[in-house]
């Protein structure tokens, strides 16, 4: 039976096509009719803000300055915040921000925010900002960016209501928000880890001594009185404006090793340490921490104290800073090296280069759209956290989608499929009498998979990351008329709720290991996109979903087996259901840990 597989996935495409066209009408109808009803429909945080850049808001180069920038950003982002918790809100953090394009004098620009997810105090808010061309009527998308705010009152603890998401993107954000605060929350832990851990080759005796700058000549102070203006109705600090001081003390830095005009071009994530407060004194360090071929990285602090008396400083918050300088055509140009001092200074040099590695894995993974993504990345201990992250969001984005049309329903087994793009992905539900924490265990240990999946032959666990990341080496029979076995390497991701009515989550993906490399004895297949995602229905209850994303030229991949489009791996689906109420009970001590 497992070499009519390619017969039963080619017969299954023929159906499945033409159904979806017997339903496309349909679905396009009901889909049209329920834009016409929500034409008008606005999400209840959403805050728009306009500015028209004049030159009191540039720089040398005719251009928007970046801190006024981020002024008018957390402005926004605070509004929607206030907007939803119905009380004063502070900036905790920010996401990484990643400058696109730059804005002119004269151009307007567009900033929209709204909360992405409420969690108990905090809310994430996400930003949008783009510039327009009020003569060419032209629009370039300038930035995004994630903040998170903190709910604020002081008499008594604010109970954030939780957001209803409406259409698909504010599904997807919702769900994704919990993955991306899972990652803020160890991100401080992860760096340090990964800093430790980062080998980089040190380059500082093989340059040319005589072309370089000591890091010292770049150094920055600046102290900043707060005052009314600064603060909201509290009296604290608006955060954009303490980044906005920030990015001016940094640019003079950066300024200092190019003796040009750079422009900033990132901001890695950071958060505040604590508020300050009207009449607080604010002081500014930057310095030039390294120098690429064609970036630097500015390392800046922040510390308050409120009487020039005080001994005490209050740290704020720390930040890293990415510059280049663009010749007149917009493109980078060569920078000197930087020469660091003994000491900190050579350990901030190392560790700006192993940071440039880590920020350039994340925003690979995290940042790019997923068909940018290769489906097997190199697994490393400095983008693992990132692979984890990406692996989850990208089944929890998959799942959030509308569009998914119901295409056979079997033995109370429903399948749905959903063609986008250069995918087609297959969706599996059913309802099984079992715990749903009991469902999450069994399933997220791949090596018992073999028990009920007759498309698994194996699964080795290789390396257990963490509690909530494995990787498995899986083997899978021949499929259709190939006569080598197939094996794949797949990170495990699995997560618990993060509130109620969120899923148990089990991602699977495939990496590549140097220790496991492709071999003559098998032909290595590989899974972008699938997994499990588990909702309590009732005590004892679970409805259990399958996904499963695939290009048409992969749809041979174990993962897809169960998501077949043949009675078979309905049957799949269904032993599946009894390897779970036969083994509901198992309380085996492999099974406590997870």
């Amino acid at each position: 039976m497992i070499q009519n597989v390619g017969n039963h996935l080619r017969r299954g495409f023929a159906s499945v096509f033409s159904s979806r066209m017997s339903r496309k009408s349909a679905s396009r109808a009901g889909h049209d009719g329920a834009m016409a009803d929500g034409e008008g429909y606005r999400n209840p945080t959403e805050v728009q803000m306009s500015q028209l850049v004049l030159p009191c808001h540039t720089n040398q180069r005719g251009e928007l300055s970046v801190g006024q920038l981020l002024k008018w950003i957390d402005t926004t982002a605070c509004l929607s915040a206030e907007r939803h918790a119905g009380c004063p809100c502070v900036t905790a953090s920010m996401d990484d921000i990643y400058f696109e394009h730059t804005i002119s004098v004269g151009q307007v620009v567009n900033i929209k925010a709204k909360v992405n997810r409420a969690f108990n105090s905090s809310m994430e808010v996400g930003i949008q900002v783009a510039s327009e061309d009020l003569c060419s009527e032209k629009q370039w998308s300038v930035c995004k960016a994630l903040a998170t705010f903190v709910a604020h009152r002081d008499i008594s603890k604010v109970k954030l209501k939780q957001i209803t998401p409406r259409t698909e993107e504010e599904k997807t954000e919702h769900s994704v928000a919990a993955e991306r605060r899972r990652m803020r929350l160890v991100y401080e832990d992860t760096i340090k880890d990964l800093l430790a851990n980062c080998a980089i080759q040190d380059d500082l005796e093989s340059r040319d001594c005589s072309n370089m700058v000591p890091a010292e000549r770049t150094r920055v102070e600046s102290v900043e009185l707060v005052l009314p203006p600064h603060a909201n109705h509290q009296g604290n600090t608006f955060g954009g404006q303490i980044m906005a001081w920030m990015e001016n003390v940094a640019t003079i830095a950066a300024s200092r090793l190019c003796r040009a005009h750079p422009t900033l071009k990132a901001i890695e994530m950071f958060h505040f340490r604590g508020p300050s407060q009207v009449g607080d004194r604010l002081v500014l360090k930057a310095i030039v921490n390294n120098a690429f071929k064609h970036s630097m990285e500015v390392g800046v602090c922040v510390d308050a104290y409120r009487q020039e008396a005080d001994t005490h400083r209050r740290h704020i918050n720390s930040a890293f800073m990415t510059f280049v300088v663009l010749d007149a055509d917009d493109q980078p140009q060569l920078l000197p090296w930087i020469r660091p001092q003994p000491g900190d200074g050579e350990r901030r040099y190392r560790e700006a280069s192993a940071r440039k590695k880590i920020r350039l894995d994340r925003k690979y993974i995290v940042s790019c759209k997923q068909t940018e993504v290769p489906l097997s990345v190199p697994w490393d201990p400095s983008n693992q956290v990132y692979l984890s992250y990406n692996n989850v969001s990208s089944l929890k984005m998959l799942v959030a989608k509308d569009n998914w049309v119901l295409s056979s329903e079997t033995n109370q087994v429903r399948l749905y499929t959903l063609e986008d793009d250069k995918f087609l992905s297959f969706h599996m539900e059913m309802v099984v009498h079992v715990d749903a924490a009991q469902a999450f265990q069994l399933l997220s240990d791949l090596s018992r998979r073999p028990g009920w999946d007759k498309h698994y032959r194996s699964a080795e666990l290789l390396q257990q990351v963490d509690e909530d990341d494995a990787i498995y080496h899986v083997i899978s029979p021949p499929l259709g008329g190939e006569t080598k076995p197939q094996d794949f390497v797949i990170l495990a991701s699995r997560r618990k709720p993060c509130d109620n009515g969120d899923p148990y989550v089990i991602a699977l993906r495939s990496v590549t290991l140097p220790t496991h490399r492709e071999t003559p004895e098998y032909r290595r297949g590989e899974t972008l996109c699938s997994g499990f995602c588990l909702w309590r229905e009732g005590d004892q209850l679970t409805k259990v979903s399958y996904y499963n994303q695939a290009t048409s030229g992969f749809l041979n991949y174990v993962t897809t087996n169960v998501a077949g489009l043949s009675s078979e791996f309905c049957t799949t689906f269904k032993a599946c259901e009894q390897f779970l109420l036969d083994n509901r009970n198992d309380l085996a001590p492999s099974l406590q840990t997870l």
